[in-house]
C-alpha cells in the first residue's frame, strides 16, 4: 500500500520533474541567422519528457563549446506553427542548419558525442 502511495505522489507531481526550457525559437531569428550563414541547432522538446531533458542538458554545454553556433528551441506540442515550419513530428529532434539547408536531423539522441558530431556535420 504504501508503494502505491508513493507512485500515486509521483504520478500526481509530474510537473516537479518538467523541464523548464522555453521557446527561443522565431522566424525572424531563424532567418536572420541564416542569412548571416550562421550553422542554427533547434531542438524540440515537452515539458515532461525526460529525454528531452537529457538533451537540454547536453545542449546547453554545446552552446559554451559552439560559440558561433545559434541554438534555438521550441516545445512540440505548444508551438504548432514552429513544428509544422520546420516538418517535426516528434519531441526530442535536433536539427542542424547551415546555408539555408538542413544538414542533419535526428530523434531521440541522446549521446553527447554523437550530438556534438551532428553540430560539426559542416
Amino acid at each position: 500500500m504504501k508503494k502505491i502511495l508513493v507512485l500515486l505522489f509521483i504520478l500526481l507531481n509530474l510537473d516537479c520533474f518538467a523541464l523548464a526550457e522555453t521557446t527561443t525559437f522565431t522566424n525572424e531569428i531563424f532567418q536572420k541567422a541564416q542569412s548571416e550563414g550562421k550553422t542554427v541547432v533547434i531542438n524540440s522538446w515537452n515539458k515532461t519528457c525526460v529525454t528531452c531533458a537529457k538533451q537540454v542538458q547536453i545542449l546547453d554545454q554545446a552552446k559554451k563549446d559552439f560559440e558561433n553556433v545559434l541554438f534555438l528551441s521550441f516545445e512540440q506540442t505548444k508551438d504548432i506553427d514552429i513544428a509544422k515550419f520546420l516538418s517535426v513530428d516528434y519531441w526530442t529532434t535536433i536539427l542542424v542548419y547551415k546555408d539555408n539547408k538542413e544538414i542533419s536531423r535526428t530523434i531521440g539522441q541522446t549521446d553527447k558525442e554523437k550530438i556534438y558530431s551532428q553540430i560539426k556535420a559542416l
